[in-house]
């Protein structure tokens, strides 16, 4: 198949891709940031150097439904390389929302049961099934061929027939060029370039255990991230994407070489993150456990950002919508999947009341 690249969001083939590509003047634009990680490092067991992770396909779906009729999208990973989703994400309990927490459990349950049959299970939840499917429609829509990560022990078992069918969906499409950070830096940079981060209203970030690998302490995305700011860029970071913050304690020169930033206004921020609790949760019970065997990651997403000097914004109940928006930045972020409904509202509503500052003021 032909090769075809992320450009506004049009799938246009790769050869006829150049710098002076335009978008239809009917839509504004936004930029989809995406983690290209694909296995992630674990500590423990030690016989297990790492899990088969990607993004979760849930915290991405709902902003390109929401803005899909007024934006183009620009895709991007920090390398350039293809995103890998991660399958574990398209759990069926997930697609719940802000009931992922109740339904996680009961529905593992059930799938443990002797009288468990998938299409029966999958009747059962039939708001869940619709929802994943959209989902899935948009993937197909947007971002074409790619990965889907590696079954783990501890995968939920209606996953396991489902990640066959949504592997032979994804073969059929043709494969999307990702933009990478430091392609989009450059040519912001460039005068002969019309490509400008002014031009984008907003930027969003998925999570998934995929960024823990590619966003912590990352200089090219710092660069992205202060250009955002400077350039009046809304950012969205929700679920494990918040680790991105701590990139922001470094930028990339004219030369192309990272430097440590002093004065960072980012640290004005809290920041919602998925927390050390949670995740303790997971590697316990969930589809990170290496069954038998006390499993951990390299390290927890809040406490990188805390050691970063940021500070958090946490609620007592890890399962319910935790939000934490900053104005001065523009900086929304997120604690998972049963948060992303509200926070491609609250993302809107940014968007709507920035652009009726910027009218009144005549600008």
């Amino acid at each position: 198949m032909t090769a075809q690249t992320a450009v506004y969001g049009q799938n246009i083939p790769a050869e006829q891709v150049g710098k002076d590509q335009v978008m239809p003047a009917a839509k504004r634009r936004a930029l989809i940031i995406i983690s290209s990680g694909h296995q992630l490092p674990l500590v423990e067991p030690a016989d297990v150097k790492s899990i088969s992770i990607g993004f979760f396909l849930v915290e991405l779906a709902q902003v390109l439904k929401e803005f899909e009729n007024d934006y183009e999208f620009t895709f991007a990973t920090p390398d350039g390389k293809v995103p890998q989703l991660d399958i574990n994400g398209m759990a069926l309990a997930i697609q719940s929302i802000e009931k992922t927490g109740t339904k996680t459990i009961a529905l593992r349950v059930q799938q443990c049961r002797r009288s468990y049959e998938v299409n029966s299970f999958r009747k059962r939840h039939p708001e869940l099934v619709a929802r994943r499917e959209q989902e899935v429609q948009l993937l197909e829509r947007y971002l074409g061929r790619i990965p889907v990560s590696e079954l783990l022990p501890n995968s939920e078992r209606e996953l396991t027939e489902y990640r066959a069918e949504l592997v032979r969906r994804l073969d059929k499409l043709p494969e999307i060029n990702f933009h990478s950070l430091q392609e989009l830096i450059q040519r912001h940079r460039d005068p002969k370039d019309p490509f400008t981060f002014a031009d984008f209203d907003f930027i969003h970030a998925p999570g998934g255990h995929a960024p823990m690998v590619d966003f912590r302490d990352n200089p090219w995305l710092g660069e992205t991230l202060h250009l955002a700011r400077e350039n009046g860029v809304a950012i969205s970071l929700i679920c494990h994407a918040p680790i991105a913050v701590t990139s922001t304690r470094q930028r990339i020169n004219m030369k192309g070489q990272p430097y440590l930033v002093t004065g960072n206004p980012f640290l004005a921020a809290s920041i919602s993150t998925v927390p050390k609790i949670g995740e303790l949760f997971a590697l316990r019970f969930l589809y990170p456990h290496v069954r038998g065997k006390k499993t951990r990651t390299a390290y927890f997403v809040d406490k990188a950002i805390k050691e970063a000097g940021f500070k958090l914004a946490t609620s007592l109940n890890i399962a319910a919508p935790k939000l934490a928006y900053e104005p001065t930045l523009r900086l929304l972020t997120g604690n998972g999947p049963q948060a992303i409904d509200k926070q491609t509202a609250k993302l809107r509503s940014i968007l709507i009341s920035t652009r009726a500052a910027r009218n009144s003021s005549g600008k």
